[in-house]
């Protein structure tokens, strides 16, 4: 490992994405974090539920599922799944696992790996816990009120203050998040906003939604958010491939970038997101216990995993960034 001192989004690109980096791993994000799709089969059926409405809105039988992010098919393979359920029995889905990591045994035939979303697309773009690891540069306002790179060692993630910010990385910082002050901290957003805005430019027509843990402009984090996890537990971010490096999405700013002709774009939280795809965390009625135990203990253990889901301070913080085109 060497002692180049580098900015953090190149130590973070070859971390996660390098040779030998995190997210090349065999065992995947699953791994080391639990994402909502990890968490309960209803997350798919909600997206499930999601692609037939969405079908419905383009008038057609056939549409395309891209998942930008795909880990190791896990989504896909529950929306699959869940289509009966949700109303989508004959609809003809051409499904999309958009990742750097290589194709997983033993995945559904119907899925098509690629590193890229394909170029025109109609139906849903979905990109869960996708943009928090798109590595970005971190800044620090020094004594003197000048926003400065950080710099970082791979080796034991030790930093320093390099260079200035300036031209597009520092009116970035202006629009979307402001200096907090000496010693404040903040995530260069731009790499992200970019991001998304190629990926919904893919969307021909049809929905684009980006799932992540958000802040917005007028509730920054004063220190920022970056942080590492691994098996489980958060851990200092050290860029030398053994953690994830993630910190939240300024959504609000990937709005803005993807925002192409068509209806304004929708922020809102998980918890309202999933509200309006049938997913609540009510209890069922207790006289089901006694007509139908079984049924009863289904439902119980439903209503748990959509609680999970829906939590304030947990998952049901996350922010839902939704565009329509087309």
């Amino acid at each position: 490992m060497t002692d180049e001192w580098r900015g953090w989004q190149a130590a973070a690109e070859t971390a996660l994405y390098g040779d030998g980096g995190f997210y090349r791993s065999p065992e995947g994000p699953a791994g080391h974090f639990r994402t909502s799709v990890h968490a309960s089969p209803l997350f798919a059926s909600a997206v499930a539920r999601l692609l037939v409405g969405t079908a419905r809105e383009l008038g057609t039988g056939s549409v395309d599922l891209v998942d930008v992010g795909a880990g190791r098919g896990e989504l896909l393979t529950g929306v699959l799944a869940a289509l009966p359920a949700a109303g989508g029995d004959g609809l003809a889905v051409r499904a999309y696992a958009v990742e750097l990591a290589a194709r997983p045994p033993g995945l559904d035939p119907r899925i098509e790996w690629c590193a890229e979303p394909p170029p025109r697309t109609y139906g849903l773009l979905f990109a869960n816990e996708w943009l928090d690891n798109v590595p970005t540069e971190v800044a620090e306002t020094d004594p003197d009120g000048v926003d400065r790179y950080v710099l970082v060692r791979a080796q034991d993630g030790t930093e320093r203050l390099g260079e200035p910010v300036t031209g597009a990385d520092a009116e970035w910082l202006r629009r979307w998040w402001p200096s907090a002050g000496p010693g404040g901290r903040a995530e260069i957003g731009r790499p992200r906003d970019e991001a998304w805005a190629r990926a919904v430019s893919t969307v021909a027509g049809g929905l684009a939604v980006a799932v992540d843990y958000a802040h917005v402009r007028d509730a920054r984090p004063p220190f920022g958010t970056l942080t590492g996890f691994r098996a489980g537990r958060e851990v200092r971010p050290v860029p030398d491939g053994s953690c994830d490096l993630t910190s939240h999405v300024a959504l609000d700013a990937c709005a803005a970038a993807g925002s192409f002709a068509g209806p304004p774009p929708e922020l809102l939280s998980q918890r309202e997101a999933l509200h309006r795809l049938g997913v609540g965390g009510g209890r069922p009625p207790l006289a089901l216990a006694s007509a139908d135990p079984a049924g009863y203990v289904r439902a119980l253990a439903s209503a748990g995993e959509a609680a999970e889901l829906t939590a304030r301070g947990g998952l049901g913080d996350f922010g839902w960034l939704m565009q329509r085109r087309g």
